[in-house]
């Protein structure tokens, strides 16, 4: 059977970030004549290019990229809004007989874009008393409370994100069940060849410290004081993203510009594990070793996954 007459066919490569997943991503759409949608909640925000390791021009190989630089750094991320949205390029890049191929390591995201999920809605007067619950207390209080209420949420989310934690609580308190309650099992929605990138610890803890350096050296600092000045203090999302959080707490006095550094790489390598944790409950996931003695190898495995996938 070819693959013209299955299902239309998305490529998803995710797994945690400094893995390789954005180098994989241009490979595959090059050589299987797609183009990139991409699936990383940060990287959707303008200006936010440094800290979110996003790809230059140069670097995406003449491969077009979607979803990129959508939102300002004062907007809210939605995953209702990014399903939309990521459902759309799929759809239009399907009927154009282009292969979408979906990169990024935020799996709430990945999940929304090509799985049957739907996003309970949002009670403003919910929200409003639990903001003022995390002005007041701090996330540490809201997070503990999400532990007690849904342990399995607790674990996903950074006890720092409160934005996050509000949202759980939120979908808890409107809907009576876990937040996870909400997300059921694997339903996609397309013909969806997932693809892990799997780098041990050590090696991605390394390559960690040295994209932080690599940041600080490219003028991240100086990035998050322009962004500062259009809002990003003020956007509730943005400026709780790696590495912008902590300069921005060294531009208000708050640390110095190395312990924000240091701060970055240790935050960095705790969401990478909670990054990896989740996408590893996934079963359709295909992990394949994208460690330095395969990375050479690494192009060649995925694209010989995904056409077995398609013959199969």
């Amino acid at each position: 059977m070819n693959s013209a007459s299955r299902a239309p066919r998305v490529i998803a490569v995710v797994g945690p970030t400094a893995a390789g997943k954005s180098d994989l991503g241009v490979f595959l759409a090059q050589r299987l004549g797609g183009e990139v949608v991409n699936a990383d909640s940060m990287q959707l925000y303008r200006g936010m290019d440094i800290g979110t390791a996003k790809l230059t021009p140069e670097e995406r190989g003449g491969i077009p990229h979607h979803l990129l630089d959508v939102w300002d750094v004062t907007e809210a991320a939605s995953v209702a809004e990014y399903q939309r949205m990521a459902r759309a390029e799929i759809d239009r890049l399907l009927a154009e007989g282009r292969t979408p191929v979906l990169v990024g390591g935020s799996g709430l995201y990945v999940r929304g874009a090509v799985d049957a999920l739907e996003f309970p809605g949002t009670d403003p007067a919910v929200r409003a008393r639990l903001e003022a619950e995390l002005e007041q207390h701090g996330p540490g209080a809201l997070h503990a409370r999400l532990a007690a209420a849904d342990r399995e949420a607790a674990r996903a989310i950074l006890p720092g994100n409160g934005r996050r934690i509000v949202r759980a609580l939120e979908v808890i308190e409107i809907t009576g069940r876990p937040f996870t309650a909400n997300l059921p099992g694997p339903d996609s929605v397309y013909d969806t060849v997932q693809i892990g990138v799997d780098v041990e610890r050590p090696e991605l803890d390394e390559r960690i410290t040295r994209r932080v350096d690599r940041m600080w050296e490219a003028g991240l600092v100086d990035e998050v004081h322009e962004l500062a000045a259009r809002g990003l203090r003020e956007g509730r999302t943005a400026s709780r993203a790696l590495g912008y959080q902590q300069v921005l707490a060294a531009l208000a006095g708050e640390c110095t510009e190395d312990e924000a550094k240091a701060e970055t790489v240790r935050a960095t390598k705790r969401f990478a594990r909670r990054q990896d944790s989740w996408f590893r409950r996934d079963p359709r996931v295909h992990w394949l070793s994208g460690a330095a003695a395969h990375r050479g190898e690494l192009p060649h495995r995925a694209l010989a996954l995904v056409e077995r996938a398609v013959t199969a």
